[in-house]
């Protein structure tokens, strides 16, 4: 096998995993919502990522690699990001449907850019902005449970539910955790600063549902099912360490365009697997929604860098 062989081999090795990673990451919004009616949301969170922690430390011990305080602390606000995102999705699961759940936790993509403005000073991009504007509207339709103009205009927003908004402020922290990832990750271990997210989201799940069950705002139950433990090793082994080991190893072999378009591709995984396995159906408007939140994905990503060429050329 030549180079140009080996390359192109290489690239489609690494796009492949991306989207089995974005199949994976897609599946998690139906398996955990089918896991929620056995187990309450921050007891899920606990054990996931207490399995997740565990594999993590293994890895560490058999490599020899060495934990750094700093390193480690510097995860912890990572963490406690990543923990506030996972509670509001996983919360917001209990009272939305699962791909609705996973085009509006897509929204992040275009948070990120404004959050850089605020926080790091970077001007967003034109792709950016009107990926926003696209991805906005398409939010407002997908809240929309009409099939006609007259159903639309009347029931306006009616169909954004209390889980909506949990999820939609869980794209916040999410957007948010990316940003401060930007931030630390290029002056801190990256393994170190992963294990220490995975242990504080843990320690802070397990404390913040012993809190909940105390204000009764949340009962800790817990139903040993078969969904539940599919749940569980999904979310902990797939979704979470399996997903991070593959995205270390090949995103590196794809570019960050082609990566973001295959990423942005989670919600429709999401959608689909909530249609065949959970039944579930979006409105006409709901579909429109839907397209008009890919898009928006899909140009905040691309747009710019297309412009550039074309503008080259």
């Amino acid at each position: 096998m030549n180079n140009h062989a080996e390359k192109k081999f290489s690239y489609f090795l690494g796009e492949s995993a991306l989207l089995f990673m974005t199949l994976i990451w897609g599946g998690t919004f139906v398996v955990v919502k089918e896991s929620l009616s056995d187990i309450s949301s921050m007891l899920f969170i606990t054990i996931r990522f207490i399995i997740a922690s565990i594999v993590i430390v293994f890895v560490l011990i058999v490599k020899n690699h060495k934990i750094n305080k700093q390193d480690f602390f510097a995860g912890i606000l990572l963490g406690i990001f990543l923990f506030l995102g996972f509670i509001f999705q996983t919360a917001g699961l209990k009272y939305t449907t699962a791909s609705k759940s996973g085009f509006i936790t897509g929204s992040l993509v275009v948070i990120v850019p404004f959050l850089q403005f605020f926080i790091e000073k970077k001007v967003p991009t034109k792709g950016a902005v009107i990926g926003t504007i696209l991805v906005f509207i398409g939010i407002v339709f997908l809240s929309s449970s009409g099939t006609s103009i007259s159903d639309f205009i009347k029931e306006l927003g009616s169909n954004f539910n209390f889980g909506d908004t949990l999820t939609l402020i869980c794209a916040l922290f999410f957007a948010l955790h990316v940003v401060y990832m930007d931030i630390i990750s290029p002056k801190h271990d990256f393994w170190v600063l992963f294990v220490s997210q995975l242990i504080s989201v843990a320690i802070l799940s397990f404390f913040v549902s012993i809190f909940f069950h105390i204000l009764s705002i949340e009962t800790v139950k817990i139903k040993f099912t078969n969904n539940l433990l599919i749940g569980i090793l999904y979310t902990s082994l797939l979704a979470t360490c399996v997903n991070f080991g593959l995205q270390t190893k090949f995103q590196k072999l794809v570019s960050p365009t082609k990566a973001a378009i295959i990423y942005s591709f989670e919600p429709i995984f999401a959608a689909i697997f909530a249609f065949f396995i959970l039944k579930e159906k979006f409105s006409n408007f709901g579909l429109l929604g839907s397209f008009l939140i890919f898009t928006g994905l899909i140009i905040s990503e691309i747009f710019d860098s297309f412009s550039s060429k074309f503008l080259k050329s």
